[in-house]
């Protein structure tokens, strides 16, 4: 069951997160020093098969592999990572922002603040997700990151009613010679907030932008339809 809360952005906003095979090196590393050599050995092949159960959607199985072992191991900062997402996934803000609460203290990683953020937003702790913001801005991470945390952010702005100030964020996103699936995300939270605020115009133009790009990108090509 999800959180009684409002609900963060649709997937359609979201990047695909922890698509990178699980390093089961590291994994075991981290749970060496809470379960022992042996434990910790078949603990991470169980964290693989966690992680590919997530990376096919199979987020229950995921959850329920990785929660003990989480528990057992709470200093095994991969292992509460995928557990964040998963619960993330699934609709669970409180204990998704609970364990990527956790990697962060255990990482200094900025790696998954629009992740936490966006949990922060669906609970009404607005000032946090901010903070997170503010806080990844100032890192300069990747640009794909970076993209992802304006998003969020926007829709912060939005959910208070600050619609314009939530287009300025996301219109001041810099914008490259090649359009890449960042800028498509952005495009396309930007022309849902345009719609909301009554510039059917300028949402039409930019559903039109995305699916001129990549015609399949999301729901667009059905939002641009019903603009028309």
């Amino acid at each position: 069951m999800r959180d009684d809360a409002p609900p963060a952005p649709p997937p359609r906003a979201r990047r695909r997160e922890r698509s990178a095979p699980i390093d089961t090196e590291l994994v075991e590393g981290e749970l060496r020093r809470a379960l022992g050599p042996a434990r910790a050995s078949r603990a991470a092949g169980r964290v693989a098969d966690a992680a590919h159960a997530f990376a096919n959607e199979r987020l229950d199985d995921a959850r329920r592999t990785l929660a003990p072992i989480a528990k057992e191991a709470p200093g095994a900062s991969v292992v509460r990572e995928l557990l964040g997402l998963t619960l993330y996934q699934q609709g669970r803000w409180r204990p998704a922002a609970k364990e990527l609460e956790a990697f962060r203290d255990l990482t200094g990683s900025v790696d998954q603040n629009p992740v936490l953020a966006d949990c922060y937003r669906a609970v009404g702790r607005h000032a946090d997700a901010e903070a997170l913001w503010d806080e990844l801005r100032s890192a300069s991470p990747s640009a794909e990151l970076v993209a992802e945390g304006r998003i969020v952010a926007a829709g912060s702005l939005a959910d208070r009613g600050r619609i314009d100030d939530a287009i300025r964020l996301l219109e001041s996103a810099p914008r490259g010679k090649k359009a890449r699936e960042h800028h498509l995300r952005t495009a396309y939270a930007l022309a849902d907030l345009r719609e909301r605020a009554g510039d059917v115009s300028r949402a039409r133009e930019l559903f039109g932008w995305i699916v001129g790009v990549e015609p399949g990108f999301a729901d667009a090509h059905e939002r641009l339809g019903s603009l028309s």
